[in-house]
């Protein structure tokens, strides 16, 4: 029952389908209430789902139709309920994916070529998709946010699964991490904004858009591919520097001045203002660090191992006072999973120099310092890391694995409500399925919802 997501290039290939389709007359499959389900719309997901290589498990001419079906539950229900999406964000979003195809295809007038179709009805096709996904999925969370699984919930779940239902668990890790972040010379630094102050100049004078040199030289691969373009923000989501320059801004043909993050070096432009949200293109530059730096750094991680391993000084006390990550810095070094808020990874969640360092070591073992690309701000740091704890793979158990458990609980409930709720709504709205699209094996049964409706 999740909602199906567009990726761009899966998107792409949908609404090709449908517009080689154009000049077909179209055949009703399905008619949920007043909405019909058309041929095409099934053979159009069909494709998209080949295109994505999602395997679809059963007959997809039944599958298909009937997730088409429940959408439209879904949909009925928005409008019912006066769900209102937020335009900025289908802005955001539609505008974002207008800005990666051009920064693919090469220019506006080759994305109006290849989806045969001018840039405004594109934007009206994407919106439509958008809002009935974001529609979708503001239902559900409306029908399933009070689920919160206690203990008790938790252990009387656990002890009713099928202990063949367990997922097996991949070895999980506890680490703890020291990083330092090498001087970065004031030479680089002035190249940098030199470059940056170039591009700012060529945005002024009209000499090439903001958008294009985002592309070519912005090095915030997220965004580069969409002209530099954050889409809508609030200033609680941006880093605070960057935020204030970008609220500051009025003028959308202007470019802010030089501001830096830990991200790097950034020029901004305003897109849009709309409330407390922003939406800015930004080109992202990051000094480069030299060799000497990094050896420098090195070294001095090299000492700090050997008071740690001689007993002269602890991991946590040095990760307190020497540590330059700032999420495991005041954790005592612990390394903390965003993934699933707690001390333990997976070694796919690893940062890849960490992942590599901790599969040849021991539980109480120091690494030597070793070089690492920060996850989130792209830069070349030095670290140590400590491995706490190994848990080898096993299926998932109460006392070790609670949170794997809870979630599993918690979804559980979830799926067990909107189907619950899909039966019921189902009996309030009409269901006619044309012949030729009823011998099929349901998850619900439409038949009989099809055969009252008809008499």
């Amino acid at each position: 029952m999740k909602l199906r997501l567009f990726s761009a290039f899966m998107l792409a290939a949908a609404m090709l389908t449908a517009v080689a389709q154009n000049n077909i007359a179209e055949e009703v499959a399905w008619v949920i209430g007043d909405e019909p389900i058309f041929k095409s719309d099934i053979e159009e997901q069909y494709q998209q789902a080949l295109y994505e290589r999602v395997a679809i498990d059963g007959n997809p001419y039944c599958i298909i139709p009937e997730q088409m079906a429940v959408d439209k539950l879904f949909l009925d229900q928005a409008r019912i309920d006066t769900v209102e999406v937020q335009s900025s964000t289908i802005s955001a979003e539609v505008e974002s994916r207008i800005n990666f195809f051009i920064a693919n295809l090469g220019s506006k007038e080759k994305v109006e070529e290849y989806f045969r179709m001018p840039l405004p009805r594109l934007r009206e096709k994407l919106n439509e998709v958008y809002t009935d996904q974001y529609s979708i999925q503001q239902v559900q969370s409306n029908l399933t946010k009070n689920v919160k699984a206690t203990p008790a919930d938790v252990r009387k779940y656990y002890n009713e699964i099928p202990k063949d239902s367990l997922p097996y668990i991949p070895m999980q890790v506890e680490a703890q991490i020291i990083t330092i972040n090498p001087v970065i010379p004031q030479q680089e630094i002035d190249e940098v904004k030199a470059r940056l102050r170039d591009y700012a100049n060529q945005v002024t004078s009209g000499e090439r858009e903001f958008s294009t040199l985002a592309i070519l030289y912005s090095q915030d691969q997220a965004t580069a591919v969409y002209g530099g373009e954050t889409g809508f923000q609030s200033r609680s989501v941006l880093l605070p520097e960057y935020a204030n320059a970008a609220f500051n801004l009025n003028d959308t043909k202007r470019v802010s001045n030089i501001v830096e993050t830990d991200d790097g070096f950034h020029i901004i432009q305003l897109i849009e203002r709309r409330g407390d949200r922003v939406n800015t293109r930004h080109i992202l530059l990051r000094p480069k660090v030299s060799d000497k730096d990094l050896t420098e750094a090195l070294t001095r991680l090299d000492s700090v191992r050997s008071e740690i391993l001689n007993g002269k000084k602890e991991f946590e006390e040095m990760a307190l006072f020497i540590s330059q990550d700032k999420d495991s810095r005041n954790n005592n070094g612990n390394m903390l999973n965003e993934k699933n808020h707690s001390s333990r990874f997976e070694m796919a969640d690893l940062p890849a120099e960490v992942g590599k360092k901790i599969s040849m070591m021991q539980p109480g073992d120091i690494s030597e310092p070793f070089v690492m690309i920060n996850p989130k701000t792209r830069r070349e740091q030095v670290a140590i890391v400590k491995l706490v704890k190994r848990i080898d793979g096993h299926k998932a158990d109460l006392a070790e694995d609670f949170m794997t458990i809870k979630d599993m609980c918690e979804a559980s409930t979830k799926e067990k409500i909107l189907r619950d709720w899909v039966i019921q709504k189902q009996k309030s709205v009409y269901v006619y399925i044309e012949e030729g699209w009823r011998n099929c094996e349901f998850k619900y049964d439409w038949l009989k919802q099809d055969s009252k409706k008809s008499k």
